[in-house]
């Protein structure tokens, strides 16, 4: 029986890959990929991208096959020009929209229907996160408001705005195309994610809502869907291991 899912839900799939070492149902993962993936997953030069790789792909495929009944091998991916995939609409019989997001341990697919939505994931224990790089890419708000914070709370609040504006121009469909320095975002503890953009960027905050959520010790993530109905979106949380 397919699993169905409400107008008001999100449904988020996470999956630990370090938790996966069972080489039957890697194999089985293995099995699903088509020609192109299976190029990409072996140019993957590390044992641990190719492993990462693999459950990705086992994730989104097995996880769609539970929404509509076809095979997870059978799924057929188109993209648009910024390299944003979608499923090749003749396959489904529901307006499912999906979107991916994988980092260092964690691997997370968000599934909505019809709307866009974008996710995006990532360690806090990467080193990358400083205010140099947040003075290039950020918003003068958000860079203000990390200048005034604590120096230990810094690389948190600087990863939570990275994923929100991921999260944003991946549900966009357009990638790092669209700046990153002309949205930003407001948080406030115990209130809703805020957006505002300046006015180069053609976009409306009331059209969007956003989630940000601590799925592991190590991980921030955050979810970005635009509807232009009053739907108030509900997240449902599973963690899984593809497959099994």
């Amino acid at each position: 029986m397919a699993l169905e899912i409400p107008n008001n839900n999100i449904h988020l799939w996470f999956a630990f890959p370090d938790a996966i070492s069972d080489e039957t149902l890697l194999l089985r993962y293995q099995q699903l990929l088509n020609d192109e993936e299976k190029k990409r997953w072996q140019r993957f030069h590390f044992a641990r991208h190719r492993h990462h790789y693999l459950v990705t792909r086992a994730l989104i495929r097995s996880t769609l096959s539970y929404y509509i009944d076809i095979d997870p091998a059978d799924w057929r991916f188109s993209f648009n020009p910024y390299g944003k995939p979608e499923i090749i609409s003749a396959l489904a019989d529901k307006p499912i929209r999906f979107n991916l997001s994988h980092t260092d341990g964690l691997v997370m697919c968000a599934i909505v229907l019809e709307n866009d939505i974008g996710a995006d994931i990532e360690n806090l224990q990467k080193k990358h996160a400083t205010l140099k790089i947040a003075e290039h890419v950020f918003s003068k708000q958000e860079i203000e408001a990390l200048q005034n914070m604590p120096e230990h709370e810094q690389a948190q609040r600087f990863f939570e705005y990275w994923t929100l504006k991921e999260a944003y121009i991946k549900a966009r469909g357009m990638g790092l195309s669209l700046p990153l320095n002309q949205f930003g975002f407001i948080l406030r503890e115990n209130q809703p994610v805020e957006i505002n953009f300046d006015s180069r960027m053609d976009d409306n905050p009331e059209h969007w809502q956003f989630w940000q959520l601590r799925p592991a010790e190590h991980h921030v993530a955050a979810v970005a869907i635009k509807s232009t109905t009053p739907i108030k979106y509900q997240l449902v949380i599973n963690n899984v291991v593809p497959l099994q």
